[in-house]
């Protein structure tokens, strides 16, 4: 079973998939923002592709665990997706992933010109590895 991952971020959306047995998750792309339809309609092409049968999307959230406006919009934004998709839809608490991400590009030495070019794809995939190794079945 395929599960996508998204990081959904104001100027990026951050995708990874994982793998088909759900072990491992890998960063897939970064997608520039375009519109909310433009935007649906390229993840709806990679559930498609690659026949996801979930979607686990990362949430932000306050560091006291309450709801912000970001939050909020990432939620708006599933609620469209939702409506053109028929596959379940995760929220994974993602408070911190993105910086977990930076510092694992600083310490590979990139520049932070690279790095705004991969870090969402990053978070996407630690958000997705979250979910599949508490969610992993032994």
């Amino acid at each position: 079973m395929r599960i996508l991952g998204l990081d959904i971020g104001e100027k990026r959306i951050g995708i990874a998939l994982s793998d088909p047995l759900g072990w491992t998750a890998q960063s897939l792309k970064t997608l520039e923002r375009k519109s909310i339809k433009n935007d649906v309609e390229e993840i709806i092409k990679i559930i498609n592709e690659f026949q996801v049968e979930k979607v686990v999307v990362g949430l932000p959230k306050n560091m006291n665990g309450t709801l912000g406006e970001s939050g909020q919009k990432v939620m708006n934004f599933c609620e469209k997706l939702l409506e053109k998709i028929n596959i379940e839809l995760i929220y994974e608490d993602e408070r911190l992933t993105t910086m977990a991400a930076e510092k694992v590009l600083i310490d590979a030495d990139l520049s932070r010109k690279k790095r705004k070019g991969v870090i969402d794809a990053l978070a996407a995939t630690f958000i997705l590895q979250t979910y599949l190794d508490r969610n992993r079945k032994l």
